[in-house]
């Protein structure tokens, strides 16, 4: 047993799966790049310090549900199919992923204080709402992951609200664009947990966990992943007539959603279970990076003045 003198980076990067946090940090590109083209507002100072809360809260996080899904048998050899599970496969003592995600809060707390001196206290109250669902995401006595809001709260929280508090930082401005802007990340971030959700049926069902796929069942929580995908896209090409994005930002858009679709089809293949989930994650993951990535050229298009 590995205990908390005894504990690596190693150790700590695995707790913290450091490899999910793909998806706040394109929230925290996608909401500081929309500012800086849309108000003409960047500072590197107040990126790097949101970049750093932002990675200790979505690590904070991580350790958290690390700690919560061990100790209430979601998290064991038999589900983890991946071999990602520190606290399973490692041999850790669970309350080690607790202290480490305390530290992470508590660090996160401190460059939150900082950013609301430097821009808006109103931050601060935002920054410390969603620390809070953070830790009922995972903790407290009824657990949010058990339930089948998790997509609503991990998009919404990951996506709208992250988006929109970065372009905040940087602009001190916030409209109905950036609104619209978040909008398809958050449902595509659903997408992301979604998707996990359905390879987990059998094991969260044992753990007593109510996810929407469970309710659904394996088939409709796989229509629901596919909803999910086109609404997406949807919702992004919406912002070319919503003046968000320039006519240009459809190729990209379209480039994306060619290799989203290719991506789907591959996991419907495949099936959703244990033994398929890590090409599944593999997959959804590479669709929202490609995403992000054709985001972020859109709205470079709109900087360099294509129509």
């Amino acid at each position: 047993m590995i205990t908390a003198t005894r504990v690596t980076v190693v150790d700590v990067l695995q707790i913290v799966d450091i490899r999910t946090k793909i998806v706040s940090l394109s929230s925290l590109a996608i909401g500081t790049a929309y500012a800086a083209y849309a108000t003409h507002s960047f500072s590197i100072g107040l990126f790097v310090t949101m970049l750093l809360a932002t990675l200790l809260v979505d690590m904070g996080t991580t350790g958290f549900n690390s700690y919560y899904d061990f100790l209430h048998g979601v998290d064991t050899v038999d589900t983890d199919a991946e071999k990602s599970k520190a606290l399973v496969q490692r041999g850790i003592e669970p309350v080690v992923a607790l202290r480490i995600s305390w530290i992470l809060f508590v660090l996160a707390a401190a460059l939150g204080l900082v950013i609301g001196a430097l821009v808006d206290w109103r931050i601060v109250l935002v920054g410390g709402a969603c620390m809070i669902v953070a830790l009922l995401y995972s903790g407290g006595p009824v657990p949010i992951a058990r339930l089948p809001v998790g997509e609503v709260f991990a998009g919404g929280l990951l996506g709208l609200v992250l988006i929109g508090v970065a372009a905040y930082v940087q602009s001190r401005t916030l409209d109905a664009r950036i609104v619209w802007l978040g909008l398809p990340s958050s449902v595509l971030i659903a997408t992301i947990l979604s998707v996990n959700n359905a390879c987990d049926i059998e094991g969260d069902a044992r753990a007593g966990r109510r996810t929407l796929a469970i309710l659904l069942g394996r088939d409709n929580a796989e229509r629901m992943i596919l909803l999910q995908a086109a609404v997406t896209l949807l919702l992004a090409y919406a912002l070319v007539p919503l003046r968000v994005l320039p006519t240009s930002a459809l190729v990209p858009l379209t480039l994306a959603g060619l290799f989203g679709w290719r991506e789907l089809a591959r996991m419907h293949r495949r099936g959703f279970s244990h033994l398929t989930k890590a090409p599944s994650m593999g997959g959804i993951s590479a669709v929202f990076v490609v995403y992000t990535l054709a985001i972020l050229i859109a709205i470079g298009m709109g900087a360099v003045g294509l129509p």
